[in-house]
């Protein structure tokens, strides 16, 4: 009789989990939906990451994205996709509307939002922009550069880091 070796399982990466996320940003409400989320509810019981943001975040996975935010969110995810800028019409703390070309790297909920992280071609800097502050996109031809997911999701802590070294 041989041994069955059990390969240790590893917890999905932050960045596997927000791009999980966003692809259920738009499916809206119905089996698939709620199985899908029930899915990354349990990939979030295996980080190791502060419980009370886990618990907001959860919270804003549940509910579905309103249909015009969803839209744009659709958008987003098809040029994170296709490596291509996203042109954003997108409205500060102020008001201000702006209008950003952005590199997108990858999209993420941290507690009661949405958030599109990506290269902001105006500031030179990786920025996050909340999906409720998105007042447009467009997509675009013009190929993005590469950057890593990983660096830039917020709950990406030391403790996370360690295990994923240690793996």
């Amino acid at each position: 009789m041989a041994n069955v070796v059990k390969p240790t399982v590893c917890p999905l990466t932050t960045a596997e989990i927000a791009a999980l996320a966003l692809s259920m940003a738009h499916l809206g409400s119905g089996p698939q939906a709620d199985a899908a989320r029930s899915g990354l509810r349990h990939a979030f019981q295996h980080l190791e990451v502060d419980d009370d943001v886990v618990a907001a975040t959860l919270t804003t996975l549940i509910e579905p994205l309103p249909a015009s935010v969803a839209d744009r969110a659709r958008t987003i995810a098809n040029a994170i996709t296709s490596r291509m800028v996203i042109r954003l019409h997108y409205r500060d703390v102020s008001g201000r509307i702006t209008v950003r070309d952005v590199d997108p790297v990858t999209c993420m909920v941290h507690r009661d939002h949405w958030y599109l992280v990506g290269m902001c071609r105006m500031r030179g800097a990786i920025r996050a922009f909340r999906f409720d502050r998105i007042v447009a996109t467009e997509q675009t031809f013009v190929p993005a550069r590469p950057h890593r997911a990983d660096g830039f999701l917020p709950f990406q802590g030391k403790r996370a880091e360690r295990a994923r070294h240690a793996a």
